[in-house]
């Protein structure tokens, strides 16, 4: 990394963008909020086929468009039966996927897990509580207790009834909503738009491969933030590695079609970092410059321009240090993409300290921690140029000025797992 790029740590105060003086970094819960805001509405909703919707955020309420089960299911392998027996057997079996005559009093019929239970049947006595009598085509209860009216029969709507909420919009579309979705009788799903992102990786220093030589660095940001963002509910529609010119990222950021564009390095003001005047270039206004957390103090949010077809656009500047980039990806990145996307915000868990967690002095500090149970522990190599700490993290503790006593309770966001 420049030297400009490692200044996150150093800098009093926020990155200059122009003359005079050093502007005031936001307060971390203060910028997260402007990001958030600044978002707007979420971006229009959009139908998806259960396959395509998986990460989306429904533009609507779930609403069942069908009982569930839609028909009395048989819980159960066994017999169903119509009285209290003994019965008489007969039919051929009921299997899942056939719909079944009526039972007629005092009789049976074997049963599969799953299978329509037929018009009659008051129960299902499971097959290891029945002794069947081959000769005289009787089936008798071995249960330990008298057998039940209703005993493993599914009955119909006993988990919803058609017409009946079962999701909120703005929720998430997982696996388990599709599970859902499709029993509930979706083929598609509105659900709203994930919003573009272009993501400029900026920085001479940066090899693409290799072992680092020659001065040069691996690029590690490449790789970290696409997933990222994608976790955060982004479409990556681009991902470039941009040199430090002045004219190259211009061009970059102005032509860029995306909701959102995410750039790398060159947020201070050291004499290769140019984003702050492709910005005033650009026409581009300021919302946030420089936060006042530790590490990742110099990132900024901005809107551009429109799009000519009147989209709205804008940019996240996060600084080059690997993890002082992933403070800017949960402190700016990730609300704004959340809200575009149509998701509820990410609340923190609240754990407890299993140790002391230090903090700066003035500044929030966002510090990897390890969490068994209820506590955290906080993770070596957290500096913001380094990933070990990180890699071993499965979540953000978000320590307030000052740091935070073992055993008091802590904010911690939770980190993609995949």
């Amino acid at each position: 990394m420049t030297a400009s790029r490692a200044a996150d740590d150093t800098a009093a105060h926020g990155p200059r963008s122009g003359p005079g003086p050093l502007r005031p970094a936001r307060s971390w819960e203060r910028a997260r909020a402007l990001a958030r805001s600044s978002a707007g509405q979420p971006l229009p909703a959009v139908p998806r086929a259960l396959s395509d919707a998986l990460g989306h955020a429904l533009a609507e309420p779930l609403v069942a468009l069908t009982d569930l089960p839609p028909f009395a299911t048989a819980a159960m392998d066994g017999w169903a039966v119509a009285g209290q027996g003994p019965w008489k057997l007969g039919g051929d079996g009921v299997l899942a996927g056939r719909e079944p005559g009526p039972l007629a009093p005092d009789s049976a019929v074997t049963i599969a897990t799953g299978a329509p239970v037929p018009a009659g049947a008051t129960a299902v006595l499971r097959r290891e509580h029945g002794e069947a009598d081959a000769e005289r085509d009787m089936l008798y209860d071995r249960s330990p207790v008298p057998l039940p009216e209703g005993r493993d029969i599914r009955p119909r709507g006993q988990e919803c009834r058609s017409g009946e909420p079962l999701l909120p919009s703005r929720t998430t579309v997982t696996e388990r909503v599709l599970g859902l979705a499709a029993a509930a009788g979706y083929d598609r799903l509105p659900v709203h738009r994930r919003p573009s992102v272009e993501l400029l990786v900026v920085g001479d220093e940066l090899l693409q491969d290799g072992v680092p030589h020659g001065g040069r660095v691996r690029d590690a940001l490449g790789p970290l933030l696409p997933p990222w963002l994608h976790a955060c509910g982004a479409e990556l529609i681009g991902h470039h590695l941009i040199a430090d010119d002045l004219a190259t990222l211009r061009e970059a950021v102005c032509r860029s079609p995306a909701d959102v564009v995410v750039t790398t390095g060159s947020t201070a003001a050291g004499p290769v970092d140019f984003l702050h005047e492709t910005l005033r270039a650009a026409g581009a206004r300021l919302l946030v410059d420089s936060v006042a957390v530790r590490p990742g103090h110099p990132m900024l949010l901005a809107e551009l321009p429109a799009t000519t077809d009147g989209r709205a656009r804008r940019l996240v500047g996060l600084p080059g240090n690997p993890l002082a980039a992933v403070a800017g990806v949960i402190t700016l990145a990730e609300p704004l993409l959340r809200r575009l996307g149509g998701h509820r915000d990410a609340e923190p868990v609240q754990l407890v300290a299993g140790s002391a967690l230090p903090g700066h002095p003035h500044d929030t500090r966002l510090l990897p921690v390890f969490t068994a149970g209820r506590e955290v522990t906080p993770l070596p190599f957290d500096g913001p140029a380094m990933l070990r700490g990180l890699a071993l993290a499965d979540g953000v503790a978000v320590v307030p000025p000052g740091g935070v006593p073992a055993g008091a309770t802590v904010g911690v966001r939770e980190l993609p797992d995949r």
